[in-house]
């Protein structure tokens, strides 16, 4: 039986975060480097431009992989590595298209990557039993899901459970990103597709066509 923590245990604890500055910390916080973040929101919405510039601000601090399970690497996502300048991360960034126990070898290599987006959870056909055994079997890795919405929620009942067990929730609309997680900076938001958010959440109440 572990031993009970105490107070002071906790309060004199140090945990390794993510030092972000600017419009990020103003987001997001400082986060920690380990556990889940979620991502979710309806197409048309900026969620991939998000993930993105996120991706590419995490390659400041560390390698990143990304398995693009829905997408491979076909021509929109070579797009949007163009327009978001993503060869500027080229060495920290990859791309991969693996099912789970494939990625789960990959990552119990020595000096595997400790940043894994996953795009997206539905793909990957796991339980929620299934992402519980993933995230203990991993306790150093930082795992990123992408998910569907229906509405405002993760589309299906496992998503929706990751998505509260989540560190760090991020909702996409309208080209902004919405910290709903534990970690929350003095805004809680994040522009993410600047001439979509001043189209869909200007006064007039009119929403603009959507990009992703």
């Amino acid at each position: 039986m572990k031993r009970a923590l105490s107070v002071r245990d906790i309060l004199d604890k140090k945990y390794n975060t993510f030092p972000f500055e600017g419009k990020w910390k103003e987001a997001f916080g400082t986060p920690e480097r380990v556990g889940v973040w979620f991502i979710w929101g309806n197409s048309g919405n900026g969620k991939t431009s998000f993930v993105m510039q996120l991706c590419k601000e995490l390659c400041k601090y560390d390698r990143v992989v990304y398995n693009s399970l829905e997408e491979g690497a076909c021509l929109t996502v070579q797009n949007n590595l163009k327009m978001h300048g993503m060869s500027e991360v080229s060495r920290r960034l990859a791309f991969i298209q693996e099912d789970m126990e494939a990625l789960k070898a990959r990552l119990r290599r020595h000096k595997s990557y400790n940043i894994v987006v996953v795009d997206s959870f539905q793909y990957t056909r796991m339980s929620y039993r299934d992402y519980i055994a993933l995230k203990e079997a991993f306790p150093g890795k930082l795992f990123i899901f992408i998910s569907h919405a229906k509405g405002k929620n993760p589309k299906g009942d496992a998503a929706e459970s990751v998505m509260y067990d989540a560190t760090l929730k991020i909702w996409v609309e309208g080209g902004k990103a919405f910290s709903k997680g534990r970690f929350i900076g003095e805004t809680g938001e994040y522009v993410a597709y600047p001439r979509l958010a001043e189209e869909y959440w200007s006064d007039n109440g009119i929403k603009a066509v959507g990009h992703e």
